[in-house]
């Protein structure tokens, strides 16, 4: 059985979608596929209405242990350097390069932080 976030994220769809388009809490990898062959028309249009600037869906990776998740991005979120489990110490990632300056975000996905490397103007 699959939960209706992985259905969510099979479908690059947000979780409100999914639930107010009936999708149930848990369907079978068959539903699934039949949905993804035959796409409704709430789907068809929500793909249609896509303008590519932001995915409604990003996969995260801690850059030290490997730990997975997908989640929502944030508007607030840069592009990030990496992202690490927040129990990680800094010292367990590389160091900036020459000329740039390192910057953290709490509250990526469920568990991570962010890193942001960024140049120093000169």
């Amino acid at each position: 059985m699959i939960s209706r976030r992985d259905a969510a994220i099979a479908l690059d769809v947000p979780m409100e979608m999914a639930q107010r388009h009936g999708i149930p809490k848990r369907l079978t990898e068959a539903e699934l596929g039949a949905i993804l062959d035959n796409p409704p028309p709430w789907l068809v249009q929500s793909r249609a209405n896509r303008t590519g600037k932001r995915p409604v869906w990003v996969h995260l990776e801690c850059a030290v242990c490997g730990y997975e998740e997908a989640a929502r991005p944030k508007k607030w979120w840069p592009e990030f350097t990496y992202v690490v489990c927040g129990h990680h110490a800094p010292g367990e990632l590389p160091p900036p390069r020459r000329g740039f300056v390192r910057s953290e975000f709490d509250g990526v996905g469920t568990r991570f932080v962010g890193i942001a490397d960024v140049s120093v103007p000169d």
